[in-house]
């Protein structure tokens, strides 16, 4: 990396969640919409696992400082958006991590999203009861 404002970026989607990710070489620091990441996170620590886990494929853990914005979707979507956003980041500083995390399978972008109501329906695809008489 040439100078200190260098950085590398990502954008990562789930659901309704978009995160778009700034990855910084550095100590490690993680911020989401301009908290820490365990304040963001706070009342899971499953998700926190979630966001290092291409750090941890990688062997690269307190190597990188990530400012990440996210925005839509709950808490889970929004932790699944930025670690896909870290991941692509990540690929963009060396080349040579793509394979490593296609085969940890976080490059590849969950397409599952909520369908839409249907007029006539009560929901997407639940109905009224039907009676014959």
């Amino acid at each position: 990396m040439a100078n200190k404002d260098t950085y590398f970026y990502g954008l990562g989607r789930r659901k309704s969640a978009t995160a778009r990710v700034r990855l910084i070489s550095g100590k490690g620091q993680l911020t989401v919409n301009g908290k820490p990441a365990e304040e963001y996170f706070a009342d899971s620590k499953y998700l926190l696992s979630r966001l290092t886990q291409p750090y941890v494929v990688l062997d690269v853990v307190d190597k990188f400082d990530v400012s990440a914005v996210v925005s839509g979707g709950g808490h889970e979507g929004q932790a699944e958006a930025i670690r896909l956003a870290i991941s692509k980041a990540l690929v963009l500083v060396n080349e040579d991590f793509k394979g490593t995390l296609k085969r940890a399978d976080l490059l590849s972008r969950d397409s599952r999203e909520k369908e839409r109501k249907k007029f006539g329906l009560k929901g997407a695809r639940k109905q009224r009861q039907f009676t014959k008489r």
